[in-house]
């Protein structure tokens, strides 16, 4: 089974590129990240004549997440627990059926900039509440994974200029530290049980030439539980979406399970 995550920075705006992918890739279930669309506007028609099953959890200009999903799609779960007051939509959960059932968690966690300041605080006490639903994850002892746009740069060679990101709250030490405490739990990062040394970068930002010129980060990450990490075949990055006509800033990270 293949999966992927995928912050495609507004479905409006990658109308056309998200379904070449799609047709490309063939990916079974793939977890979206800033839809940027109330659930009533998003195009599900378009996915589901490609034969997924479409779960949304939207938000209207920012945010929103969704699931598409060959297989069905049983429990989903939207927001993440730790705050009813919280509106923002970061966070979808659903059990993915098949001869072997996997439990996929899509995340968009806060940028948290400028840091210090109140988005920094928001950014820490949103992972706090995803080391809690991790903590669960893991105790259920199911096959589980949690995937998207973490907003961390988990270490310098993540990074092609990492001196230019010290200050970030994307690098600050505390955040890195809070995605470390989180990984520690007992968590596989799929990508780097795969795949060794920098230059392979999930974002690249639209100023500057940061694609033409290389200038990427590492941002969008799976995290497996152990009997999801013993399923793990392969790891990878599309990097070249980044070069086709309206790409996101991100590109598709996916992961291969002997499911």
């Amino acid at each position: 089974m293949k999966i992927a995550t995928f912050n495609i920075n507004g479905i409006k705006a990658r109308i056309q590129a998200l379904p070449d992918w799609l047709d490309e890739a063939q990916p079974d279930v793939v977890l979206l990240q800033e839809i940027k669309s109330i659930d009533e506007n998003f195009p599900r028609e378009l996915f589901e004549e490609r034969g997924y099953n479409v779960e949304t959890h939207g938000q209207k200009g920012f945010n929103g997440v969704a699931i598409l999903s060959k297989p069905p799609l049983e429990d989903v779960t939207r927001g993440l627990p730790g705050d009813d007051s919280d509106e923002q939509a970061r966070w979808i959960e659903a059990t993915v059926v098949g001869k072997q059932a996997i439990r996929v968690c899509g995340l968009y966690l806060p940028n948290g900039n400028p840091a210090p300041g109140p988005k920094f605080d928001y950014k820490l006490a949103w992972m706090d509440w995803l080391a809690a639903r991790a903590a669960d994850l893991l105790a259920s002892e199911e096959v589980a994974l949690m995937a998207g746009d973490y907003n961390i740069i988990p270490l310098a060679e993540d990074a092609n200029r990492p001196e230019a990101w010290t200050e970030d709250a994307l690098f600050r030490p505390e955040a890195r530290a809070a995605f470390r405490r989180i990984v520690n739990l007992g968590f596989t990062e799929a990508f780097r049980a795969r795949v060794r040394g920098g230059g392979h970068y999930s974002f690249w930002d639209y100023q500057a030439g940061s694609w033409e010129r290389g200038n990427g980060i590492r941002i969008d990450h799976f995290l497996l539980t152990p009997q999801c990490a013993d399923l793990l075949l392969d790891c990878q990055i599309d990097a070249h979406v980044r070069g086709r006509e309206k790409p996101s800033d991100h590109v598709p990270v996916w992961v291969e399970l002997d499911l």
